[in-house]
C-alpha cells in the first residue's frame, strides 16, 4: 500500500505526515489493520526497539472534583460510586508507589483530582516526591495535578519531579462540548508552563467520545506542535453516572488505527496506551505493543486494570522486553535535548493522565468471562469489563501491580 510505505519513510525520517495521510490511516478497512500495524511497527522499532516502559499510577486524591469534564467519574456531581478520599500522606503514597516499582515500573505518576493545586497542595506533593525518591533510588516521578499557576511547575521541578502531565483530550473545536469549567487554551498553557520550567511534558488524548476522524487528527497534530516527550492515548470507558455513559463506539481495530496514526504523527515520542486498553483492545492488546512503547501497570485511578502479572506475561509473549531503570526511554536526539529523559535518575520522560483527563476514570477490567459464557456481539457495550477500583491507594487492600 503506497500510503503505508510513504508513512514509514516519513516516520523513519521524523517527517510530519500530511493531514490527508493521517486521515487516510483512520479510514483504512479492518481487512488492512494488520498491514497498518506492521507499517507503524517499523517506525516504533526504529526509535524504541522492542522495549516497553511500565508506568504506575498513584491516586493521591480521589473524587470530589469541581470540574465538569463529561468523561470523568470524578467530575462535579458524579454518581459513579468511585472511591472518594482526600490527600494521601507521603508515606502512604510512597508505599503505594513501591508496589508498582516492585512489579517492574520505572515511572510513578502522582495524580490528584481537582481543577489545579493550591500552593499548599504543591507543598504536599513535594513532600511525597521526596519520600518516594528517598526510598526508591532512580525512580522517575511525574506529577499530574491539573491546571498550574505561575511558579508551581518550577517548585515541582525543584522538589524532584521529572515530568508533568496534562492532556489536551480532544480537538480545540470540540473541547467546549466536553468541558465548560475550563478551556482548551487553559490546558495548552499548563503544558507550556511545564516545558518552560524544564519538566518533561506529557500530554495526550481521549478517543471514543463521539469525535470525528478530523477531531482526532486535529488533536494529534496539536500535540505534535506542543512537542511533549510522552503522548498517552486513552480510550473512553463510558462509566455509568457520567454524561458519556452511552458512548460505546470503539472496536479493537479502530483503537489500533488510532494508535498507528499517533505513531506516524509522533514517531520518536513515547506513545503510551493508557486508560481503556483492557476494555476496548481486549484480546488484541499484544498487537498494540507494536505501536506504543509504554503502558500502565496494574490498576488505574478509579477503575481496575488487568492483573500486573498478566501485563508482564503479555509483554514477554509478544516478544517485547520491559524497559529497565538504566535504559533511556527516548531516542538519543530527544534525550540529549531533554537532559537524558528516561534515564536512571534523569530529568524527563512522560507520564499518565490527570484524574479529570480520563485515565483512571475511564478504564479497567474484570477477570476473564466464566467458562461457557456467551461471546458478546461485535460493538456491543462491554459494561462487564468495567470495575470500580476497591483496592490499593485509599483502601486497606493490597494494590494490583
Amino acid at each position: 500500500m503506497d500510503l503505508l510505505n510513504t508513512l514509514v519513510d516519513k516516520g523513519l525520517r521524523r517527517e510530519l505526515p500530511t493531514r490527508e495521510e493521517a486521515l487516510a490511516v483512520l479510514a483504512t478497512s479492518d481487512d488492512d489493520v494488520l498491514d497498518v500495524v506492521a507499517a507503524a511497527g517499523k517506525v516504533r522499532r526504529q526509535w524504541f526497539g522492542r522495549r516497553v516502559k511500565l508506568n504506575y499510577l498513584v491516586n493521591l486524591k480521589s473524587g470530589l472534583c469541581p470540574e465538569d469534564c463529561s468523561y470523568c467519574s470524578q467530575r462535579l456531581g458524579s454518581s459513579t460510586g468511585i472511591l472518594k478520599y482526600s490527600w494521601l500522606k507521603p508515606d502512604e503514597a510512597s508505599k503505594a508507589a513501591a508496589a508498582g516499582l516492585a512489579g517492574g515500573a520505572k515511572r510513578v505518576c502522582l495524580v490528584a483530582s481537582g481543577r489545579g493545586p493550591t500552593d499548599r497542595d504543591v507543598d504536599r506533593v513535594a513532600g511525597t516526591i521526596k519520600a518516594i525518591k528517598e526510598q526508591n533510588e532512580g525512580v522517575e516521578v511525574c506529577a499530574c495535578l491539573g491546571l498550574l499557576s505561575d511558579g508551581q511547575a518550577e517548585r515541582l521541578r525543584e522538589a524532584g519531579a521529572d515530568a508533568y502531565n496534562h492532556n489536551l483530550n480532544t480537538s480545540e473545536g470540540t473541547y467546549g462540548d466536553i468541558t465548560t469549567t475550563h478551556t482548551y487554551a487553559d490546558r495548552v498553557d499548563t503544558v507550556n508552563k511545564a516545558h518552560a520550567a524544564g519538566l518533561s511534558a506529557c500530554s495526550g488524548l481521549i478517543a471514543g467520545m463521539g469525535e470525528s476522524d478530523e477531531d482526532l487528527v486535529d488533536v494529534v497534530f496539536s500535540l505534535r506542535e506542543l512537542d511533549p516527550d510522552s503522548v498517552p492515548v486513552n480510550f473512553l470507558i463510558p462509566v455509568e453516572g457520567t454524561p458519556l455513559a452511552k458512548e460505546w463506539n470503539l472496536t479493537p481495530q479502530r483503537c489500533l488505527r488510532i494508535l498507528a496514526m499517533v505513531r506516524f504523527v509522533c514517531p520518536d515520542v513515547e506513545v503510551r496506551i493508557a486508560g481503556g486498553r483492557e476494555v476496548h483492545l481486549r484480546t488484541m492488546q499484544p498487537l498494540a505493543l507494536h505501536l506504543a512503547n509504554s503502558i500502565f501497570l496494574g490498576d488505574y485511578l478509579t477503575t481496575e486494570g488487568q492483573a500486573g502479572q498478566a501485563d508482564l506475561e503479555m509483554i514477554a509473549d509478544a516478544g517485547f522486553t520491559v524497559e529497565g531503570a538504566d535504559e533511556v526511554t527516548l531516542p538519543q536526539h530527544r534525550a540529549e535535548v531533554r537532559g537524558g529523559c528516561g534515564s536512571h535518575g534523569a530529568e524527563g520522560a512522560g507520564c499518565g493522565s490527570h484524574a479529570e483527563d480520563g485515565c483512571g476514570s475511564v478504564c479497567g477490567s474484570h477477570e476473564g468471562a466464566a467458562e461457557g459464557a456467551a461471546v458478546p456481539a461485535v460493538n456491543e457495550p462491554r459494561t462487564d469489563l468495567v470495575a470500580v477500583r476497591r483496592r490499593g491507594a485509599g483502601t486497606d487492600l493490597a494494590p494490583n501491580a
